[in-house]
């Protein structure tokens, strides 16, 4: 359709030259304005004509006014159903006309073409016959004038609608023998080979800026993470190897002067290995170093004062926090000075997952991320750790820290870290540190008189406070909002400085 409208306009226009009105043009040769305004649009595109606009309001049937252009009006088809029964009973004129029953019935009455008998409901002609001024009206609305087509609207017949027409002239590159240019070179055009023949569109690369790349976004866990790494490698941190999830309870546990019969180290708290079983990578001297640490003391301890036992202490385990990590780096310090005779201080951290056999709930689950570190030097204690972590969370957003004296098996003095939160208002837990025990250094082989300061926080917990999740099923799992990590930024408190 739209290519034999394109000829004919090609043709006339190829007689003519162009014309004044489109609208008045599909009048007289009896064309859609539609379809004609589609082929003039095509050879404005190709610059083979003028076309200037020509903006005017008018009125167009509504579904309902077509259907009654068609078939006539309500108050005509029901006066035609009657006259054509003789007399009809109401009952069965609206079973025959349906909705339209209603309507015209009641235009029939007013207009004394039809009358009901009272007692017996049966409608009769009063007259002979009726003109369907209605019809006749919706077929020729451009000649009605002002009341008439405010009755047809207020009847919901027709709405007001603007149409542009078009005033068009031929220009200079204008060819009546010119193809229609082809978009898309198909496989078709490729096999018949008319393509060798085919006009096609000219490609518009000037200002393409071309589809933006969705490529991957970081999960805010990740960006929390990403963040705290580098604050601390600003703090002058070095980041410890954690790539070992699978740990020895040695390491996890008895490393840390933790007593074997401490509940964390319960099967309801802790997830075992059934394979590997056992750890085979603990170096015979230190082990027997821990054991006696354990069962007898040292340097002032009396010990735990129980029987320790190598079978528990090779039991594999998913680590319970990342200080396995710090106990293994600790163990490399003191072995290089015991080689060296030289002790250097170290500051490292660690950021990396970690497992407890814990019940889950809304804001639990049985993994989560750990940020850990420790300084290893002479002459530092309780200040100095807590002037660290001064330092290290104001860098984040907290300037306001309180601390409260706490419990840890490898950690005395220790300490729970409080941070008062500028956006919730209220203190909150931030973290847990302390100075690690002697009964923990020196079985490492490290120096009498160096100490380990040490702290660390959850990351998830941080990441929830930042982004104001409240479930943890909104960080992990598949109700977790793709849409928000994509449009987040980096969210982050305000720093103390600010």
């Amino acid at each position: 359709m739209a290519a034999a409208m394109r000829k004919q306009l090609i043709e006339y226009l190829e007689a003519n030259k162009g014309f004044e009105d489109s609208e008045v043009l599909c009048k007289d040769k009896g064309w859609d304005h539609e379809v004609l305004v589609g082929a003039i649009k095509s050879l404005q595109a190709e610059e083979q004509v003028t076309a200037e606009p020509i903006k005017r309001e008018g009125w167009k049937l509504t579904e309902e006014g077509v259907q009654y252009c068609e078939k006539g009006s309500p108050e005509v088809q029901v006066f035609n159903f009657i006259k054509s029964k003789g007399s009809a009973p109401n009952a069965d004129v609206d079973a025959a006309l349906g909705a339209v029953a209603k309507i015209g019935l009641g235009t029939c009455m007013k207009n004394k073409w039809v009358s009901i008998d009272k007692a017996t409901k049966v409608c009769s002609p009063t007259v002979d016959s009726v003109e369907d001024t209605v019809q006749k009206e919706l077929s020729s609305l451009s000649s009605l004038d002002k009341a008439k087509l405010d009755a047809l609207k207020k009847r919901k017949l027709i709405a007001p609608t603007s149409l542009t027409a078009f005033k068009v002239e031929t220009s200079d590159k204008f060819s009546a023998a010119s193809q229609k240019a082809v978009a898309d070179l198909t496989s078709e055009m490729i096999l018949k080979g008319t393509w060798s023949s085919t006009t096609f569109k000219p490609f518009n690369l000037t200002n393409v800026s071309g589809v933006p790349c969705t490529g991957g976004h970081l999960h805010p866990l990740n960006k929390v993470k990403t963040e705290m790494r580098q604050v601390l490698m600003q703090m002058g941190f070095e980041e410890m190897t954690t790539n070992q999830w699978v740990e020895s309870s040695f390491w996890n546990f008895d490393a840390l002067f933790q007593p074997q019969q401490h509940p964390a180290r319960d099967a309801h708290d802790t997830f075992f290995m059934e394979e590997p079983s056992r750890a085979q990578d603990i170096p015979a001297d230190y082990l027997a170093k821990v054991k006696e640490m354990h069962e007898k003391g040292g340097q002032g301890s009396i010990g735990w004062r129980y029987d320790w036992s190598e079978d528990e202490a090779k039991k594999t385990l998913l680590r319970t926090h990342t200080t396995a990590v710090s106990a293994r780096t600790l163990y490399k310090l003191g072995e290089e000075y015991r080689k060296t005779g030289v002790f250097r201080p170290k500051k490292y951290f660690s950021i990396d997952r970690v497992f407890r056999n814990e019940t889950l709930d809304a804001t639990h689950l049985a993994e989560f991320h750990q940020i850990e570190g420790f300084i290893a030097d002479r002459n530092i204690g309780l200040p100095q750790l807590i002037g660290v972590l001064r330092d290290f969370f104001s860098r984040i957003g907290i300037s306001k820290l309180r601390f409260k004296p706490a419990y840890n098996p490898y950690t005395e003095p220790s300490m729970e870290i409080f941070g008062f939160h500028p956006i919730l208002k209220k203190w909150i837990e931030v973290g847990n540190s302390g100075v690690f025990r002697p009964e923990m250094l020196l079985p490492m082989g490290l120096p009498e008189d160096v100490s380990v300061i040490a702290w660390g926080i959850g990351c998830e917990r941080w990441t929830a406070l930042l982004y104001n999740i409240r479930m943890i099923k909104e960080l992990f799992s598949f109700q977790q909002d793709v849409a928000a990590t994509k449009k987040n930024p980096m969210c982050w408190l305000r720093r103390a400085e600010d």
